[in-house]
């Protein structure tokens, strides 16, 4: 009923000038009638037979308003694009309306393909420059593996770095491409923990941080390629911001509740809620110069698609820790 009358309100609304004159015009009927000293029941009479008409004109046109504007609003939400399905035009205004819509979605559509087609050839460019900057890194990689010196091995942990920058962009890439596909199996916990940890064996040497991790029997149901990118990125994390001769703590809690914790120089209590904002570095990112912002990001995006949870948890000056929810029961192994 409160619906009812919000639309009788606009219908009487958009014609209120017209009302106003047909009221006018009743009025002016009225004052001729009491003028010519002409009898109240003529005017009566002709009073309502004008009330009459004007019902027989006016109600039908108010349904089809307000059957216009119901089919307006389910259109609102749907497509732009399904301007077929507007109301047919009552007049040349409305012609002209609908006209100008149409040619609004045709710049609109030819805007989204040329954007589709920049964007394709952007993602085609750097994913072959990915594919084509990892055989030069192999082949520097095989170099420095004859030169064992100080130098070599400072270098090859650059290396290192430089080819999981190279990986973050890759995963980057594929994050939201329609080509990405998962494939969830059940995997050994420690088998992929082990796998991380060997990966960054040369900086546990070289800056001498001790690392605390016993073995697990556990298995996950999960992706390993993503789960084990998001490993990496926490462990590199770790050691970036852990000084020398510091710990890095790795210990699977039960149920399957993995947590990584170091004893670096913690996150400030006013970022640890954006960390995981693209793009932001906080006050250690800005002291270091050397964080994107990106891969804390990757890691929250990468987990909710595998449907795991990953929280932070942080004091300054002693140290982050890091625990992946791997508990995810609509996920099954294939």
């Amino acid at each position: 009923m409160r619906q009812e009358g919000k639309f009788l309100w606009e219908y009487i609304r958009q014609y209120r000038k017209t009302a106003a004159f047909s009221l006018l015009l009743l009025l002016t009927f009225w004052l001729l009638f009491l003028l010519y000293h002409l009898p109240f029941q003529a005017a009566g009479y002709g009073t309502v037979l004008t009330l009459f008409w004007g019902a027989l004109l006016l109600v039908p046109d108010y349904f089809r308003f307000r059957k216009k504007h119901r089919l307006l609003v389910q259109l609102r939400e749907k497509a732009f694009g399904e301007l077929q399905f507007l109301p047919v035009p009552r007049g040349i205004l409305e012609e002209d309306y609908q006209e100008f819509l149409a040619v609004g979605n045709r710049r609109l559509s030819e805007m989204e393909d040329s954007m589709n087609r920049k964007y394709t050839d952007l993602m085609d460019y750097y994913t072959l420059w990915v594919h084509q900057i990892k055989t030069p890194i192999a082949s520097m990689r095989l170099t420095l593996q004859e030169a064992d010196s100080p130098l070599g091995r400072e270098l090859t942990g650059d290396l290192m770095r430089i080819e999981q920058y190279v990986e973050m962009v890759l995963c980057y890439l594929r994050l939201d491409s329609d080509s990405t596909d998962y494939v969830f199996q059940e995997y050994s916990l420690d088998a992929m923990i082990r796998q991380a940890v060997k990966k960054f064996s040369p900086s546990f040497i070289q800056k001498k941080i001790r690392l605390d991790y016993r073995g697990t029997q556990a298995a996950v149901v999960t992706d390993e390629k993503w789960l084990l990118f998001v490993m990496e990125q926490i462990l590199s994390n770790g050691l970036k911001y852990t000084r020398q001769q510091g710990c890095i703590t790795i210990e699977v809690r039960q149920p399957l509740l993995l947590c990584i914790r170091d004893t670096g120089i913690g996150i400030a209590k006013e970022d640890l809620p954006r960390v995981f904002e693209k793009g932001y570095t906080g006050y250690n990112g800005r002291t270091d110069k050397k964080a994107s912002g990106i891969g804390l990001y990757l890691c929250k995006r990468i987990c909710r698609n595998l449907g795991h949870a990953i929280a932070i948890t942080s004091r300054p000056g002693e140290g982050t820790e890091v625990c992946l929810d791997l508990r995810r029961k609509e996920i099954r192994a294939e």
